[in-house]
């Protein structure tokens, strides 16, 4: 059984890619600082898979610790690293936080898996590296502007320090998956979308103002240029997006990569503007929202989405669930998370 090492293994995306990969056969090492995320997540996914992976509390930002770790582990086949903040309107106002923590988290795990001789490494990237996109939709091959904000540059950073590390190194093979925007959760509801504090992502606040807790969802911004004035995004299921980091890893484990460091798009190929994520939430729930539109969010991008053929071409994967299906999941979750039914 190969043994697969998760930062970030309690957040939002590592949580159901764990899922996934106990599903696939995989053995878990789930590692994370806590946060943004809640211990209580392995309880469900032990429900859902019967197997409650093993779990470390590391801050990967701190290289003893990070030392520690790798010293305690044994043989490890494949790191997937998704440790890192992720909030972009947060990182304008804080952004030496977002490089402190998101870069050494980075630089640490890297020289770890190179002093231990792990040689896979897929690396949680995001579609902010492109920016404002001149050309719609988005290739692996589109420029990479000046970042929109200190989020999107620890992306950018992050992807050159994976090219120069693997250049240096003989052994170091790694694979960058550029998400666009994943929302909704397992289909049983036994994991979600749980931010602390306020959320920064459009879904679950609108999950948390529909159960009442948030008593108005704010949209930022309706006077772009996109068909209804909020911003265009490719929203994928959270599921769908963890599948491609099977798909990624099975790439790697079975030496199929053609070059030592691959990039590819994760998305659906589809854009949606906000108001739209509203509407179609209102329709497959059958609540209403309430809203109100608020000045934009530095940082913000007007509208991306994603060219996915790679991806579906390279590593034969493809975003399968509707934007309508994630949110109804995503609803579900949050309805079994605050025991709204009972």
């Amino acid at each position: 059984m190969k043994k697969i090492l998760v930062t970030g293994g309690t957040g939002y995306i590592g949580s159901h890619t764990n899922t996934e990969l106990i599903e696939a056969g995989f053995d878990v090492v789930a590692v994370d600082n806590l946060s943004n995320s809640n211990i209580e997540i392995l309880d469900g996914i032990k429900k859902i898979t019967g197997i409650k992976p093993e779990f470390r509390k590391t801050d990967l930002a701190d290289a003893e610790e990070t030392r520690k770790l790798f010293d305690s582990l044994g043989n490890i086949d494949a790191v997937i690293h998704f440790a890192a903040y992720k909030a972009v309107g947060e990182s304008v106002k804080f952004p030496l936080k977002y490089y402190k923590n998101n870069l050494n988290a980075l630089i640490n795990v890297l020289e770890n898996m190179r002093h231990h001789n792990i040689k896979n490494f897929i690396f949680s990237s995001s579609c902010t590296v492109y920016g404002q996109p001149e050309k719609l939709p988005v290739t692996e091959n589109s420029p990479i502007p000046e970042a929109d904000s200190p989020y999107g540059n620890t992306k950018q950073i992050s992807e050159e320090i994976i090219s120069d590390t693997v250049k240096a190194s003989e052994n170091i093979n790694a694979v960058s998956l550029r998400y666009f925007n994943p929302v909704g959760a397992h289909e049983s509801a036994e994991i979600g979308e749980l931010p602390a504090g306020t959320p920064n992502n459009l879904v679950p606040f609108i999950t948390q103002t529909a159960a009442g807790i948030r008593k108005k969802l704010k949209i930022f911004g309706n006077d772009y240029n996109t068909p209804d004035g909020t911003p265009v995004r490719d929203y994928i299921h959270v599921t769908d997006l963890a599948k491609a980091h099977i798909a990624a890893l099975n790439r790697l484990l079975n030496e199929e990569n053609t070059s030592r460091f691959e990039i590819f798009n994760i998305g659906t190929g589809k854009g949606n503007t906000v108001l739209e994520v509203v509407k179609t939430f209102e329709k497959v729930t059958g609540i209403k929202l309430n809203y109100e539109i608020t000045e934009r969010r530095p940082g913000d991008a007007e509208k991306i989405w994603a060219n996915a053929e790679l991806a579906e071409k390279t590593l034969n994967w493809k975003a399968e669930k509707t934007l309508g299906d994630a949110l109804l999941s995503a609803w579900n979750w949050e309805k079994k998370y605050r025991q709204l039914d009972k």
